[in-house]
């Protein structure tokens, strides 16, 4: 029986020292840590069985899949379905996250956080995802695929596959910078999902305990 494992990738630090929620924005760019951490985790995964390579086409992904394409001698697929979320707070500096959410004007946003009010819905986002990594996995049958993304759609997939509810707390979201979520498949379906963090001794400890620090302000939630 073949076994197929599709890792998820999230993207490496971007330079952001304001803070912007940058969402779907361009120019927003790895920073010399980010490039690192694209460099680490290429070389841990340099050696894995990796045949087929996807990225979100945003800058950020596309420069963190860039060194494992070069490596492994892939081409980057550029994939929309596994582009970050919109939301409503794009282009808004969250280096004061508790002094954004104290303003009236953006409570209208906040009514429902099952959907979220202020963004695409989690189902939706789901459904997106899995349809990219289905067809990842058929690329690779057999063998490994990588798919470049971003925080958010990397954890709802993972909450919705190991049948958890969406609903949740962002701090406590496990998929840190260039982290690897993994879905391992045999010819039945997924049988579980595993997590790494090949550059996780890159990341200072202040990012660690601050989701809305420079270099991972994807999609940070409204609590």
């Amino acid at each position: 029986m073949a076994t197929t494992i599709v890792h998820l990738l999230r993207h490496g630090e971007v330079h952001n020292p304001e803070g912007v929620l940058y969402g779907r924005r361009d120019g927003f760019h790895l920073s010399t840590r980010g490039q690192a951490m694209a460099e680490r985790v290429a070389k841990v995964l340099g050696d894995r069985d990796v045949v087929h390579l996807r990225a979100s086409p945003l800058e950020r992904a596309q420069e963190t899949a860039a060194p494992l394409a070069q490596l492994r001698e892939l081409e980057i697929h550029p994939d929309p379905r596994i582009i970050e979320s919109t939301n409503v707070f794009e282009g808004t500096s969250f280096a004061h996250p508790g002094r954004v959410l104290r303003n009236p004007a953006v409570w209208r946003h906040l009514w429902n956080p099952f959907r979220p009010s202020w963004g695409e819905p989690y189902k939706q986002v789901v459904a997106r995802m899995m349809a990219a990594i289905l067809d990842a996995r058929a690329a690779a049958h057999g063998h490994e695929a990588v798919l470049v993304s971003h925080q958010l759609p990397i954890w709802m997939t993972r909450l919705s596959a190991e049948g958890r509810s969406v609903l949740h707390d962002p701090r406590r979201r496990e998929c840190t910078l260039c982290s690897l979520t993994s879905l391992h498949f045999d010819d039945h379906g997924l049988t579980h999902v595993t997590y790494s963090e090949p550059a996780g001794d890159l990341i200072p400890d202040a990012d660690r305990s601050a989701p809305f620090s420079s270099g991972s302000n994807d999609s940070p939630d409204a609590p």
